[in-house]
């Protein structure tokens, strides 16, 4: 379903907000790795610690950053012989080269109940060193990302089967070969191996077998290990990949949706069974997934499994079922044996439906309002200057940002399009707020200059500096980012900037100037008119004159910056309050600035006025010369019959 349309302001407010917020979560707004307390304020998750320090916090920019356990002041101490292993959100221990647990396990979390012991203390299979060759062989293929990358998608996806069924093979071969060695465990830096072999006919009373790798399980049923009447040992294999998952990742799901943003949450596991390779089960196998990224924020996710197909193989759900979910951990079935992993969608922030509603009311009146603005400045002579020129170029720009919004920020199905549209209101709404500040400086100009009876100076100054400032230096922005950056223009949500690599700011970063600059004009301005207030004598005129530019001063602040800040104070309690002052007064500013600086300007009333009985005159001429040339003297009279 397509999301719905937000009003054109609400752009700053996505660009604000969405810099570091995933969902929604009631009123809550909490960052990435972050949970809601009591739908007010929000705290980092367990492996987590927010930038600023604190425990709890509102701010929307605030950022949970990854726990290094392993370094001061931490520090885990995985005990005599053993390493400690950060990843994100958490972290493990495994034992250095040369040694190795007594359960065989590769990686573990307290230290007082496993310790790493010698490895030579005891002597090492045949069996074990062919499996350790097998993975160490096949570990120079998968640290080989070039080698897969750079063909074709159905290149790459053909080379990852062939690995993938290679491996299996490998490796149920090998423990086939000792089947004396009943359990064996082999781990490097790119995979991990896990092997069982089966020579009782499952007689004991254990009616599953569970094999675990890099905190990855399976569980399966002892009648499908043993393959029915096999006269021989059977073997299990459950093999766990590292890297794998960069390589054959989300965008090979057979139902890929750009919309929701798959991405590979899991390390991609193989399980196999031998002599024979079946692949279809009587008991669904139990697969269990350590997350990749803890607390995911997602309301979609798929148990997938590796199908091989002509053009060389994709992920599909068949057959692959979720059962349960946590942060940490993902638990699936599957009817048959394959390789598999877990995608993951990040969805999109939901809509309040009356904000959508506000909107259109709203954004339609601010555009009629902003086209009404245009043609008045620029047919009303009697009020054109230096002021009405800066008005007129930021209702121009204002209102094509707008209607561009409406029309364009949901067309994403054509990506070159969306990144278009995405760099022209980019451009659009940087050149409204670089208009924004030449209003506040022109007003600053003209408060400083109160008492000077010849202005020319101020509009000599303006001229020059307004269309190349105005125009060139958001086209200078926009065109650096573009040049850096052009992928990062469009999203699969909507037609504007991404929020990757920090790219948001080439937009953030010259509105949030602009902000600090114009507040800085408008004290300035207000501290001005108090020291003239005090000083002006009784003149009618002057105090007229002082009170409408203070009047255009607060009317300044509030049309062309000051609404703009409620993004800012979207968070805690307050947040869906601040949510519908913000949607109604910006989605209204074009009805007020067609308010302030046309209706309730006197000048503009008389030229109103003035149109408005030549529109009467012209059409009562039109009415009068209608009516003369129906009973005029050429006309005769009808004769009654």
């Amino acid at each position: 379903m397509q999301e719905p349309l937000l009003l054109p302001a609400l752009v700053f407010l996505l660009s604000l907000s969405g810099a570091v917020i995933q969902k929604t979560k009631a009123s809550c707004q909490c960052p990435e790795n972050a949970s809601c307390v009591n739908n007010t304020y929000c705290t980092c998750d367990s492996g987590y610690t927010s930038g600023s320090g604190q425990k709890l916090f509102t701010f929307p920019l605030e950022i949970c950053k990854d726990i290094n356990e392993c370094q001061p002041p931490f520090s885990v101490y995985c005990g005599v012989n053993a390493a400690c292993q950060n990843v994100e959100g958490s972290f493990y221990c495994h034992c250095v080269p040369g040694y190795k647990l007594h359960s065989g396990d590769a990686q573990f979390k307290s230290s007082s109940e496993n310790t790493c012991q010698d490895d030579t203390s005891s002597e090492t299979t045949q069996g074990g060193k062919e499996l350790q060759k097998i993975v160490d062989n096949f570990q120079s293929l998968l640290t080989n990302q070039t080698l897969l990358r750079t063909g074709e998608r159905q290149e790459i996806s053909s080379r990852a089967t062939s690995i993938l069924q290679d491996v299996e093979s490998s490796v149920l071969e090998t423990a086939l070969k000792t089947p004396e060695q009943k359990v064996q465990k082999i781990q490097n830096s790119t995979m991990a191996v896990e092997t069982r072999v089966i020579t009782d006919n499952c007689s004991e009373d254990r009616q599953t077998f569970s094999l675990n790798v890099q905190m990855n399980s399976m569980d399966i049923h002892c009648r499908d290990a043993i393959q029915g009447d096999t006269q021989g040992p059977s073997a299990v294999a459950f093999i766990s990949y590292s890297s794998l998952g960069n390589i054959i990742n989300a965008t090979f799901f057979e139902e890929m949706d750009e919309k929701d943003r798959l991405y590979l949450n899991s390390q991609v596991v193989s399980a196999a069974i031998g002599p024979k390779r079946n692949v279809t089960l009587s008991t669904p196998v139990m697969l269990t997934f350590q997350h990749v990224k803890i607390n995911p924020r997602s309301k979609k996710v798929f148990c997938v499994y590796w199908e091989s197909t002509e053009q060389g193989g994709q992920w599909s759900k068949d057959g692959s079922f979720l059962i349960s979910m946590n942060k940490s951990h993902t638990v699936c079935n599957s009817t048959h044996l394959s390789s598999f992993a877990v995608l993951m969608a990040l969805t999109s922030q939901e809509e309040d439906p009356m904000l959508t509603v506000i909107t259109y009311v709203g954004l339609s009146l601010s555009l009629l309002c902003l086209l009404l603005a245009a043609l008045t400045f620029l047919l009303c002579k009697a009020i054109q200057n230096t002021s009405t020129s800066l008005h007129l170029q930021l209702s121009l720009c204002l209102f094509l940002a707008h209607l561009l919004f409406l029309v364009g920020i949901d067309q994403t199905e054509a990506k070159v399009l969306c990144a278009v549209i995405a760099g022209v209101l980019h451009y659009l709404y940087l050149a409204a707020f670089t208009w924004m500040l030449l209003e506040s400086l022109h007003l600053f100009l003209t408060a400083r200059n109160l008492t000077v009876a010849n202005y020319s100076s101020i509009n000599r100054l303006m001229k020059w500096v307004m269309f190349p400032v105005g125009y060139g230096v958001p086209a200078m922005i926009v065109a650096i980012s573009a040049a850096s950056r052009p992928h990062l223009y469009g999203t699969t949500d909507r037609c504007w900037l991404h929020l990757d690599k920090g790219f948001i700011w080439g937009f953030l970063g010259p509105v949030c100037a602009i902000f600090s600059v114009n507040l800085v004009f408008f004290l300035l301005v207000f501290w001005i008119l108090k020291r003239k207030l005090s000083s002006l004598n009784s003149e009618v005129s002057t105090i007229q004159n002082t009170r409408m530019l203070t009047f255009k001063a607060t009317a300044q602040l509030f049309i062309l910056g000051c609404t703009w800040c409620l993004g800012f104070l979207q968070v805690g309690p307050a947040a869906r309050v601040m949510a519908y002052l913000f949607t109604i007064i910006n989605s209204l500013q074009g009805f007020f600035i067609f308010l302030v600086y046309c209706l309730l300007s006197q000048q503009v009333q008389k030229q109103y006025q003035k149109w408005f009985r030549e529109m009467l005159k012209s059409k009562s001429e039109s009415e009068t010369y209608t009516l003369s040339s129906k009973v005029g003297p050429d006309s005769k009279p009808s004769e009654d019959k």
